[in-house]
């Protein structure tokens, strides 16, 4: 990573992904599940829904719904919260593309339409 000296302080650029800056093993899992619930807290907000109206839809209990919306999501698998989002009538779709380059390593993103 780049690091610059901004008003007498070494700054050092991220990544793009916070998870992958602090080091965690699981970062791009964490960033794909992040992207995803942030959606899904733009639209409940968005509806004006209180989080026991949105609990009822997505059906999951108010309190793991708050704990998924405060960013604890790591027991949340990334297939139920692409599930959450098809019950806010979100069309999800899974799109598997060609090689980038054989050697490398894949890459998983979240891209909103």
């Amino acid at each position: 990573m780049q690091k610059r000296i901004v008003d007498g302080v070494e700054v050092e650029r991220g990544s793009g992904n916070v998870y992958a800056d602090l080091g965690l093993a699981d970062a791009d899992e964490m960033l794909v599940k992040a992207r995803l619930v942030t959606k899904i807290r733009e639209i409940i907000k968005a509806r004006g829904w209180t989080q026991q109206e949105a609990a009822q839809v997505l059906g999951m209990a108010q309190p793991k719904l708050s704990n998924m919306l405060r960013g604890r999501f790591r027991g949340i698998s990334e297939a139920k919260l692409m599930g959450c989002l098809a019950r806010l009538g979100r069309r999800v779709q899974i799109v598997v593309g060609p090689d980038q380059q054989p050697e490398a390593a894949g890459m998983v993103e979240v891209v909103f339409a």
